[in-house]
């Protein structure tokens, strides 16, 4: 079953042509940001007037950071009700994007901390409107939201079809003034969801052409984007590959490639996409004998091989300073062994697999 539940503008000008599909969805949003990209990007000064012609108020929470924690969305409800919102906007990367689904749930429900991640207590939600500033986590298309427990200093996920954004707003000039690395770490996340929308159990054969189509999109677009950050062209390539990936995800979710990552963001802040990247052989491989073969048709489908790929993978200097010891994988391995997405895998998984891979960046 393929189910996307958000209505998507794509493209030059998205948010001026989003103005008729703003109205209705509330009086007075809660635009929920980063310190940054909401203004560097050109979306908020797009938005502002935007919301003005549709007489739609709005109040500004812009307390989150990369990977946001649970105290940060319990301070984004208590404003949004303070304010008296109805609805939320989430400008950004992943960050603010998963926050604002967050801060829906939690203001709609009435949760309490405790409850973030309790998904039988979503019963209703505010309307999302998602409006990315980066390419890869394509939040703007999913139920998903990623969160930060810090006081169990854990990273972990949940999905709801209640959080589907109501409204997507895809504008690629957006993500111009995305840095280097964002860029890179952004791509790299995005071709994460694309593989593992083949790797996934849950794998949805219509979404396969998308997959495709994404991971071409990325391999051959990614380094352009990156030496020449203002390529329209390159930057719309890597937009329309997120929102790709993240319609691969929201239909299969995600797999160990996921769940292996998020203890080297938490231990050691390494950016999640680049997190992913850094495993992706080890992973590829690992999973070649029960989905190579779909593998291999997506990245044929572009007259790669896998050898090719991983050649092209490696060219990307996906480098990260960390020190993984014995304590950290006996540590982290049941954690990563209890995280839902292993539920996913295309194979069984063991705990020896994956003190594996985390050996190998030793």
């Amino acid at each position: 079953m393929f189910y996307l539940n958000t209505k998507v503008m794509f493209g030059k000008d998205a948010l001026q042509r989003s103005v008729p599909l703003l109205a209705g969805l509330g009086q007075r949003a809660l635009l929920v940001t980063g310190k940054r990209s909401a203004s560097a990007s050109g979306a908020l000064a797009d938005l502002e007037p935007a919301l003005t012609a549709n007489g739609i108020q709005w109040h500004t929470f812009d307390e989150v950071s990369e990977n946001p924690d649970l105290d940060t969305i319990m301070a984004g409800k208590e404003r949004f009700l303070s304010a008296n919102c109805d609805f939320v906007i989430g400008i950004g990367g992943g960050s603010p994007l998963d926050a604002a689904k967050a801060i829906s749930m939690a203001a709609a429900n009435d949760l309490k901390r405790s409850q973030l991640y309790s998904t039988e207590e979503f019963l209703r939600a505010h309307p999302i409107v998602a409006i990315p500033t980066t390419a890869g986590t394509g939040s703007e298309v999913t139920q998903y939201s990623v969160l930060n427990d810090n006081k169990r200093n854990i990273k972990a996920g949940w999905g709801h079809e209640l959080a589907f954004p109501t409204l997507a707003i895809i504008d690629p000039r957006y993500t111009f003034s995305c840095s280097y690395h964002v860029t890179l770490n952004t791509a790299v996340d995005a071709l994460s969801h694309l593989l593992e929308g083949l790797y996934s159990q849950s794998r949805e054969p219509i979404i396969y052409p998308l997959i495709h189509k994404g991971i071409a999109l990325i391999v051959q677009n990614l380094k352009t984007a990156l030496q020449e950050p203002q390529n329209y062209a390159a930057r719309e390539a890597l937009a329309l590959a997120s929102m790709y990936g993240g319609m691969a995800i929201a239909q299969s979710s995600t797999s160990l490639q996921h769940s292996i990552g998020y203890p080297l963001t938490t231990t050691f802040d390494v950016p999640h996409g680049l997190a992913n990247g850094i495993v992706m052989p080890q992973i590829m491989e690992l999973f070649w004998d029960a989905a190579g073969d779909l593998v291999g048709d997506a990245l044929g489908s572009f007259g790669y091989t896998r050898a090719e790929f991983l050649a092209w993978l490696e060219s990307l200097n996906l480098n990260v300073e960390m020190t993984i010891d014995e304590q950290f994988i006996q540590d982290k391995v049941p954690e990563v062994m209890a995280s839902r997405n292993m539920a996913n895998n295309p194979l069984s998984v063991n705990a020896e697999d994956i003190a594996a891979i985390y050996r190998s960046l030793i």
